[in-house]
């Protein structure tokens, strides 16, 4: 994956400890698609003038948006398409965390970031339509 510039420079814009947060999450993001085969390629692109992060070849999973959080709940956030059941299922494993309706989780820059937890969220999230078809859903 090629890095792009334009979501280089929004991280870039953003003051620390905020841009450290994003940037640690994103690389959570790349590392995961990086090491399961079935995530194949990943883009990085400006949506909603948000850093996105979707399948390109194979289309396996929804884009996954993250930037820093405008609502009360935290201070940065993972988001993805509401239409998904994604934040529902993660209700149900991760009960600990905060989500916002059926598109987010959030985070506070004074907690650590539950590593193994958003790893099993980016996993589900880039994987979310070939998990739908092979269950027939």
């Amino acid at each position: 994956m090629n890095s792009k510039p334009a979501v280089l420079s929004l991280l870039g814009s953003y003051p620390e400890p905020l841009r450290s947060a994003l940037t640690a999450l994103r690389e959570i993001i790349l590392r995961t698609a990086a090491e399961n085969a079935e995530i194949g390629e990943i883009e990085e692109e400006l949506k909603w003038g948000q850093p996105s992060y979707l399948t390109a070849r194979p289309k396996t999973g929804t884009t996954i948006r993250i930037d820093r959080d405008k609502s009360e709940l935290g201070d940065y956030a993972l988001f993805v398409n509401c239409q998904s059941s994604l934040v529902s299922d993660w209700r149900a494993l991760f009960p600990n965390l905060t989500f916002g309706g059926d598109r987010s989780v959030h985070f506070k820059l004074e907690d650590p970031l539950p590593e193994d937890a958003v790893r099993h969220m980016v996993t589900m999230a880039l994987t979310y339509h070939s998990r739908k078809r092979k269950s027939g859903s």
